[in-house]
């Protein structure tokens, strides 16, 4: 019989992929699934100006010195609805917070007609992002999705799906304190299932 070569190359090649594979799979064991890293947390947002629904210009920076609150937010989508009534009844808490929603993939008239209804109204200011550049710019990948900025604009936390009193009250404590760390302790009790490393040193 005649002996079989071993195609060394294909054999190596091979265990790296299935290591790796295997490493990948480990690596999410025992994690949120919904968890997604945030590359916009612990940077400073980058700068809009966006009409509201009225036609009124907000300015981002205008805003510094103030905590800030942007839910990216559709007509369209079933989650958001859920944390309506969370939005409707909680800003009034927060006197000193700045909350904005921010129109996502979203035809401006179409909220309009929503909120001529008076029970589906929020009380703060919508705003139209023609194109999704804002979105694009804070690294929206569905909605809903919240945002809480601190007093020098730095994206303190990203919250994904329809947000709670206990969690909005939590990040707002989050998003209250100035500079560029972000509070380990803070951002636990926003956030249980973010990792000591994604605060800011």
């Amino acid at each position: 019989m005649s002996e079989r070569k071993v195609n060394w190359p294909m054999l190596v090649g091979g265990t790296v992929i299935i290591a790796s594979l295997l490493a990948v799979l480990n690596g999410g064991f025992g994690k949120d699934p919904h968890y997604i890293p945030l590359a916009t947390v612990g940077t400073v947002a980058t700068d809009f100006t966006l009409q509201d629904l009225d036609g009124k210009a907000v300015h981002l920076a205008d805003l510094r010195g103030h905590p800030v609150v942007i839910n990216f937010w559709s007509t369209w989508c079933g989650p958001c609805k859920q944390e309506f009534p969370v939005l409707q009844t909680q800003p009034k808490n927060y006197p000193d917070v700045t909350f904005l929603g921010a129109i996502y993939s979203d035809d401006p008239n179409a909220v309009r007609r929503w909120f001529a209804n008076p029970r589906l109204r929020l009380p703060y200011q919508q705003l139209v992002d023609p194109e999704g550049r804002t979105a694009l710019d804070f690294g929206v990948t569905g909605v809903p999705e919240t945002y809480f900025i601190n007093p020098d604009g730095v994206i303190v936390h990203k919250h994904i799906a329809p947000i709670n009193p206990t969690t909005l009250r939590a990040c707002i404590e989050l998003a209250r304190k100035s500079g560029t760390a972000i509070d380990p302790t803070l951002l636990a009790r926003c956030d249980p299932d973010a990792s000591p490393g994604e605060a800011m040193q």
